[in-house]
């Protein structure tokens, strides 16, 4: 299958060209280069590559940072979808394409919401969130208008080697490793009770490249462990395993202005259309996000 990866270079990109070509696909990369909220440079790419599947991984997505430019958020993230599934329609047989959203869509839930499922009511906390929601209605409208075969999925929290230490995960890592090497007895950190679902980035693409193949079209599919762990546990297992004694202090500049307390999802209907379900265990990822930084 000839693929092409929106975000192709990025962290997730990354591992998915690496797990689609080890299953025997073509991949074509689109990446920085190609501003993805520009329609004609996004068709000139498109009709070169010629997809079979398009995996739309390209979208600003630090949730922090959306705060302080919410514009360009929504030009990227909406814009950028809006212009990619056009292109894709432009193609004499247009590709199947996987829109990526996110669990954050879901905004502030209550506990006897969970676990979470892709017909839980939508309520975006944040400007990143409210992009993704728009940015899925806007593929769905391409199903429903055009008949375009186009699939959603909302991953929640996903890590692994080579993340950006922009997120919690690979930060607390970074941060751990550079104080051990420092001598210091304390580290800087944000909010530890926020509990999340997380899954091992190597297991997401597996189940992105399987909903391609068996996934619905104008369907909604939820990416997710099934289980929250507190940031509070993440930081004390990465300590443990770095074998450092180190003081967490919660610093309010790196606390968000608004933090969803918790997202645990159900994979219920991705596992029953595919068999997916993940294979890494968190503390191995941990351990190889660890490793990671202290091989730098």
């Amino acid at each position: 299958m000839r693929a092409l990866i929106t975000g192709g270079k990025g962290f997730v990109g990354h591992w998915l060209a690496a797990h689609l070509k080890d299953s025997g696909d073509e991949v074509v990369a689109m990446d920085i280069e190609t501003d993805i909220a520009n329609g004609p440079a996004v068709r000139k790419v498109v009709a070169e590559a010629a997809p079979e599947a398009i995996y739309h991984l390209a979208a600003m997505t630090h949730v922090g940072e959306s705060w302080e430019n919410p514009s360009e958020v929504l030009r990227v993230n909406v814009l950028g979808t809006a212009e990619l599934l056009a292109a894709a329609r432009a193609l004499a047989t247009p590709p199947k394409v996987l829109v990526v959203s996110s669990a954050e869509v879901y905004g502030t839930v209550s506990p006897q919401q969970l676990p979470l499922g892709e017909e839980t009511p939508t309520a975006p906390a944040t400007p990143y969130a409210a992009s993704k929601l728009a940015a899925e209605a806007v593929a769905l409208q391409a199903w429903r208008g055009y008949g375009q075969p186009v699939i959603v999925v909302r991953p929640f929290n996903h890590i692994g080697p080579g993340q950006s230490p922009n997120f919690a995960v690979p930060a607390l890592a970074k941060r751990i490793v550079e104080a051990r090497r420092a001598g210091v007895g304390s580290l800087r950190v944000g909010t530890l009770t926020t509990r999340r679902d997380f899954t091992d980035v190597r297991d997401v693409v597996v189940a992105y490249r399987s909903l391609i193949l068996h996934g619905s079209a104008g369907t909604i599919y939820n990416v997710c462990s099934g289980r929250d762990v507190a940031i509070a546990e993440v930081a004390d297992e990465l300590l443990a395993l770095a074998h450092a004694e180190l003081e967490l202090v919660i610093d309010p500049a790196l606390v968000r202005p608004v933090d969803v307390p918790v997202l645990r999802g159900d994979a219920g209907l991705l596992h029953a259309t595919t068999g997916w379900s993940p294979s890494i265990p968190l503390a191995t990822t941990l351990a190889d996000v660890l490793s990671s930084w202290e091989a730098d």
